[in-house]
């Protein structure tokens, strides 16, 4: 079980720094290179930007739950 919460942990890491480098700064960040820089006029941001919020909240809702799931079962 401790094995598999540090893999999920390292995973949903890499994977969380790889998100939040995508999000988009007043510069435009990273997202603007894999099409994300297009944003509609109606709204206040694009749905690609809103889908990437939606996934970078549950990546850290998986990391926040791996890191206490980890700390309960080594504190046994």
């Amino acid at each position: 079980m401790t094995v598999g919460l540090s893999i999920a942990l390292i995973i949903t890491s890499v994977l969380l720094v790889l998100l939040v480098l995508l999000h988009r700064a007043k510069g435009g960040g990273l997202s603007t290179l894999f099409g994300g820089g297009v944003s509609s006029s109606l709204g206040g941001s694009s749905v690609v930007e809103k889908n990437l919020d939606r996934l970078t909240i549950a990546i850290g809702l998986i990391w926040i739950t791996s890191i206490i799931g980890l700390g309960l079962l080594l504190k046994e």
